[in-house]
């Protein structure tokens, strides 16, 4: 982290919960009495398009847009997206990517761009920092529900930031929907100790 501000991007597709994950990592750091930005962009997200949201906090954030660059987390929840954002990542910042690949119907078309071979090897030449991959879906399916990925991902990206697991545990208990609770909590353990 730099300045005294932390720099998280979050890319993925359409249907992944990018936009929920970013709105709990604001809230995570406005609880722990941080200044908090954010910006997102949709695209076609309801048609499995990119998905990204730019989350900025520390003691004051003027612009929710992380400069070029200057990432100090990218958290990928598809792998070719996080590929695609690799060189956002910061000299020594962190690269988290999902190994899940979602590939678009395009991509299967002979006129289409192909889906990369290995996006994770391919992250791993450009990006500037540490990749961490997570077989998120696996851990997921493992844990009854296909839909925690984004959990145990922010699982992992809580281990890269400086705010207790407390205030990500009320968090997530406070903005999942109620039945869902002891199982979001469950693949926010399960993601955490994936890094470990």
């Amino acid at each position: 982290m730099s300045d005294n501000m932390t720099n998280v991007l979050l890319v993925g597709v359409g249907g992944q919960g990018v936009v929920l994950a970013s709105n709990i990592i604001c809230e995570v750091a406005l609880r722990a009495g941080f200044d908090v930005k954010k910006s997102e962009v949709h695209g076609m997200s309801q048609r499995g398009g990119v998905v990204s949201s730019h989350v900025r906090f520390g003691p004051k954030v003027y612009s929710p847009l992380i400069a070029a660059g200057a990432s100090d987390v990218v958290l990928g929840l598809e792998a070719a997206e996080a590929l695609r954002f690799a060189h956002e990542v910061r000299k020594g910042g962190t690269l988290i990517v999902s190994t899940q690949t979602i590939k678009p119907p395009s991509a299967s078309e002979r006129k289409g761009p192909r889906y990369p071979d290995d996006p994770i090897a391919s992250a791993k030449e450009i990006c500037a920092g540490n990749v961490v991959s997570i077989a998120a879906e696996d851990i997921a399916l493992k844990l009854g529900n296909p839909r925690l990925s984004s959990t145990i991902l922010l699982g992992a990206l809580s281990t890269n930031l400086s705010i207790d697991e407390k205030t990500w545990k009320d968090t997530i208990a406070a903005m999942v929907p109620k039945k869902t609770i002891d199982l979001n909590l469950a693949a926010f353990d399960a993601g955490r100790n994936a890094v470990k």
